[in-house]
Order: structure tokens, then C-alpha cells, then sequence
């Protein structure tokens, strides 16, 4: 299995060089090494590989929360955006836009009203569906509050100028038009809570059993979930603050790998950070390319092959339920 995480490693390689040689402007990453056009150079530096390095990060980073809440859930069905978190994020991030004094449309300001979000929408839904005592409780907790937080970004439309209106529905829809390499640095702080997930696949693996059985077995199930959950809000905090909402991503990437592998979670994590820092960047890609020299927001894309793939596992699932 881990020879076949160095192949996945190397073909993300191959669609980083692949999409950093597509565009508007006919461009050759390696050409660039051995000339000197100075307006060549500055489209490849300053604006397609901080949008390649940015959609890599931050679909690793959402693919690698949503096989955490899985994992943490026992919930094939849920990821970040399904559980409210993206939609939290989303609406903070839209009230930060619209009434918020802004400190710069990419601040750190922005990056933490959304962070804040997220970790408030996810109290929610710890509060509202865990009071029954069932797993599933949280995930319709989830479903409504995150209907409810979009519906807020709706009414922030509503009250927006042309500008902010621009800015909300950027969030609505997803996309990395906005690329710079301050965004690049503020997403490289997903990675400390990136590595930290990684040693939680054992623990995760233990999570299948029940709760009951993991405390048996030593795990403090409270302290995991509170991290998990966390660590879950930091990852999709920032990656909402960055590019808005890419929706499916949490869902299907873990799924792949699992359909793939049927592997335990120290494939499963790493697997899904580095299958979704890929389809970010294909969708990304596709998106520049489809219609251009007009782009379409990267979250139609994910959401047109996110769609179809959520219909299939809920067909799987109630299939597999009547046997």
C-alpha cells in the first residue's frame, strides 16, 4: 500500500507541472528556466504557482478532515461541509466581509472569523446532536445548521454592496481567481494540524469498534473528538477563508481511497491528503480550461462530480441496509 502512496505522490507531481503549463498564455514551465522574459516569468511565479500550490493545500487539507470525521463519526456520509463546519466558516466569513472593518481581503482577520465559524457551527452540532446519544443525530444536526448558515450568507447578500456581494458570492461557489502567495503562506498553516491527524489513524482505527470499545481499550474518546473536531474546524476554517466553499470534496476523496485500498487509516489519511490536493487541482484546472479565457468557480466542478457520486452511496447504502 505504500508503494501505491508514492505512485499517487508522483502523478500529483506530474498534474502540478501538467497545470502550471496550461493557460491563457502558451507557456512552458521548463522553458522558463532558460530565458529571460521577465512578463513569462511573473504569470508563472506569481500567478499560476501560487494558485497550483494553493488549490493542492487546501484539497489536501479539506479530503484530509473529511476521512477524519468519517473515521471519528462512523459516518461513511459525513465531512466538514455535511456536519456545518464549511457553512459556518462561510457565513463568519461573509459577515467579516460585509460588516467587518477588513484588513485586507486575504488578512489574517478574515482567515480567524472563519476559523471561528467553523468551531461554533461544530459546538452546535456537537450540542444539538449529540443529545440523543446516536452518531446519526450529528449529522442531521449537521445538515440543518449548515442550511441555516447559508441562508445567512443569503440575507449578507441581500445587505452587501456590488463589491461585497462579489466577495459573498466568491464564498458561495468557490474559487482560486484570488491566488497569491500570501494566501500559499496562510495556508501552509494547515499542515501542523495535518501531521497531527496523521497519528491519530490508529486511534481512528480503534474509533470503528464504538465508543464503548475504544474506552475499553484505553482511548479517552471525549479528548479525541474534542481534537478531532478541532483540528477538523482549524483545516476547513482556513481553506474556507482562502477559497470559499469547494463542496464534495471531504465526502468522495475518502471514499476513493478507501474503494481503492480497504485500507486502515495510516493509508486512508495520508492517501486522502495527497487524492485530494489532486482533484482540487484537476477541478482547478478544468475550470481555467473549460470555457476559456472565461473560468468558472472550481466548486461547480466538484459539485458536478461530487453530486452523482453522493446519489451513488446513499443508493449503496440503503442497498446494503435491506440485505
Amino acid at each position: 500500500m505504500k508503494s501505491a502512496l508514492v505512485s499517487a505522490f508522483v502523478m500529483l507531481i506530474f498534474f502540478m507541472l501538467l497545470a502550471l503549463n496550461l493557460g491563457e498564455s502558451q507557456l512552458s514551465f521548463t522553458s522558463l528556466l532558460w530565458q529571460e522574459d521577465a512578463v513569462a516569468r511573473m504569470i508563472m511565479t506569481e500567478v499560476r504557482l501560487p494558485r497550483v500550490l494553493l488549490s493542492v493545500l487546501v484539497g489536501a487539507g479539506v479530503a484530509t478532515s473529511g476521512a477524519l470525521i468519517q473515521g471519528l463519526f462512523r459516518n461513511p456520509l459525513a465531512d466538514p461541509a455535511l456536519i456545518g463546519v464549511s457553512g459556518g466558516a462561510a457565513l463568519f466569513a461573509s459577515l467579516y466581509i460585509v460588516l467587518g472593518t477588513g484588513i485586507g481581503f486575504y488578512g489574517f482577520g478574515l482567515a480567524l472569523s472563519a476559523f471561528i465559524g467553523s468551531l461554533l457551527a461544530t459546538w452546535l452540532v456537537l450540542l444539538i446532536g449529540d443529545r440523543g446519544g446516536r452518531i446519526s443525530g450529528m449529522l442531521l444536526a449537521g445538515i440543518a445548521v449548515n442550511a441555516v448558515s447559508l441562508s445567512g450568507v443569503g440575507i449578507l447578500s441581500l445587505l452587501a454592496t456590488d463589491q461585497q456581494l462579489r466577495s459573498v458570492t466568491f464564498w458561495a461557489l468557490g474559487s482560486f481567481n484570488h491566488a497569491d502567495w500570501q494566501s500559499v503562506l496562510i495556508a501552509l498553516c494547515m499542515l501542523p494540524a495535518l501531521v497531527r491527524i496523521l497519528f491519530l489513524a490508529r486511534k481512528l482505527d480503534i474509533m470503528t469498534l464504538g465508543d464503548l470499545e475504544a474506552g475499553h481499550l484505553g482511548i479517552e474518546v471525549p479528548r479525541l473528538r474534542l481534537e478531532a473536531i478541532l483540528l477538523a474546524a482549524l483545516i476547513t476554517g482556513i481553506a474556507v477563508s482562502l477559497c470559499g466553499v469547494i463542496a464534495f470534496v471531504g465526502l468522495i476523496v475518502p471514499h476513493l481511497v478507501r474503494m481503492a485500498s480497504k485500507a486502515r487509516h495510516e493509508i486512508v489519511l495520508p492517501g486522502s491528503m495527497i487524492v485530494g490536493g489532486m482533484l482540487v487541482l484537476l477541478a482547478d484546472t478544468v475550470s481555467r480550461q473549460l470555457f476559456s479565457p472565461a473560468q468558472i468557480p472550481v466548486g461547480i466542478v466538484t459539485a458536478l462530480i461530487g453530486g452523482p457520486f453522493f446519489i451513488y452511496l446513499i443508493i449503496k447504502k440503503d442497498s446494503g441496509d435491506r440485505l
